[in-house]
């Protein structure tokens, strides 16, 4: 039986309450809420037809994030700069032309404007210390305010699918830069193969037999499928993503599609066996090979907590062989990406699946944006980007990880590593044919053996 919130809230039956959902088709924001001013940190009013908020919402002194998407909002509420506690904020998919300068606490450190019609946003938002993460995917946006130059704890940022004809020089300087997705701009290379990359299959609609669903994401929906046409005797079982077309919080499927496609082959990637023809409802789908059986997601995406950090399930503990056979070998796929022009732009360990071993694919190119790799300053510094990140995965397994006797050496050098990739200055990062080598050293084994 479905809980009717609004009227519990109503009835003064979640008092105390620290966090409330509520979508009810509201089109006016319920006073009620005002009983909680004492305990709520989290509100949810998405999914509702609201369009204003009230003025006395800094009564909810206790507010820390506010989610208020898919609902009918033209404007950032202004209000919510003077809630001092609020560090989050979601805005996605409302109507939203106008960003107002004080619509931001000092304190905020997510922002999602996800899929809006904004075209600017206010110089007021390089005045917000704390910005980790900022996702503008899906706007009207043709540049970013020079004072964001001072947003120097900004880690992730969602510029695809907007009007960018080129970016600023000072977003390749932001010393903590670590996730960027900006296909789906002027300044980005549109859809189609990177050099050297491999013409794709067409596989069929009809040779394919869809069995159940493996997954769903922002993007698609994942599920197991039998191939007859693989050219094997017997069909063969495949995992297809099917697209949904809308746009996501990293960019739009086919910048996804384009950038999984130029991949190629790695066997630290999730590769594509062919493009999906003729599926009746016209939808866009790709065919993979199905990862084999035992590999399991290495962490859990961001929480609302850690905001930019993957959340590791409790007990995990590598041992440190496995550590490093698993970051030679996405040090390796990297390598790889940057070479055919495609930064991966999520390079997390929620998508990264691995066997506890060390063996271990990357996949989820849903942020991924293709570029010239030229060697040119501006190609190295967005390489360099994509460093941080990796540094960052680095940092989080070397925090689990088994330590044991006789291993303080490799240790040592790991932790070296690590701080080179972390380094607040992008240009003094090392490349990932350089990681690779050094990890290489430290395995003491053929760089084949690195691979799944």
């Amino acid at each position: 039986m479905a809980i009717d919130t609004l009227s519990q809230l109503r009835a003064g039956q979640l008092a105390g309450a620290l966090r409330l959902d509520l979508s009810a088709d509201l089109t006016d924001f319920p006073r009620e809420i005002f009983d909680l001013a004492d305990s709520l940190e989290v509100l949810n009013l998405s999914n509702n037809r609201l369009t204003s908020l009230p003025d006395d919402l800094p009564r909810l002194k206790k507010l820390r994030i506010v989610f208020l998407s898919q609902n009918d909002f033209t404007h950032v509420p202004p209000v919510l700069g003077e809630c001092l506690g609020v560090s989050m904020i979601g805005l996605k998919s409302n109507r939203i032309t106008e960003v107002d300068g004080r619509a931001f606490p000092k304190t905020l450190r997510w922002l999602i404007l996800t899929d809006n019609q904004v075209s600017t946003l206010p110089d007021e938002l390089g005045e917000c210390p704390a910005l980790r993460k900022l996702m503008l995917a899906g706007n009207r946006l043709k540049s970013l305010p020079d004072s964001m130059a001072a947003c120097h704890n900004l880690e992730l940022i969602r510029l695809a699918a907007n009007e960018f004809e080129g970016l600023p020089e000072w977003l390749w300087r932001l010393p903590r830069l670590a996730w960027l997705a900006l296909a789906g701009n002027p300044c980005a290379p549109g859809p189609g193969p990177s050099a050297g990359a491999p013409l794709i299959t067409e596989v069929p609609w009809e040779e394919l037999a869809l069995e159940g669903k493996l997954g769903e994401g922002a993007s698609g929906v994942i599920h197991r499928a039998q191939w007859s046409g693989s050219g094997a005797a017997e069909p063969q079982a495949v995992a297809m993503k099917i697209f949904k077309g809308a746009v996501t919080s990293d960019g739009l499927p086919s910048s996804e599609m384009a950038a999984w496609m130029a991949a190629g082959e790695h066997p630290n990637l999730i590769s594509v066996r062919g493009r999906v023809a003729r599926h009746p409802d016209g939808v866009d789908a790709l065919v993979m090979p199905l990862v084999p059986f035992g590999f399991r997601s290495l962490a859990g995406p961001p929480s609302l907590e850690s905001c930019t950090r993957d959340v590791y399930p409790d007990g995990f503990r590598p041992e440190l062989p496995a550590v490093l056979k698993l970051a030679s070998g996405l040090a390796s796929a990297a390598r790889h990406l940057h070479g055919r022009g495609i930064l991966h732009g999520d390079f997390y360990g929620h998508n990264i699946l691995w066997n506890g071993e060390g063996a271990g694919v990357l996949g989820d190119f849903g942020a991924a944006s293709l570029y010239a790799p030229d060697n040119s300053p501006a190609t190295r510094a967005l390489e360099r980007i994509e460093v941080r990140a990796f540094g960052c995965l680095l940092e989080e397994l070397l925090a689990h990880v088994r330590r044991g006797a006789g291993q303080d050496q490799t240790l040592e050098a790991l932790e070296k590593l690590r701080e080179d990739c972390l380094c607040l200055e992008p240009a003094a990062r090392p490349s990932f044919g350089e990681i690779e080598a050094r990890l290489r050293e430290l395995t003491s084994l053929p760089s084949d053996t690195a691979s799944v």
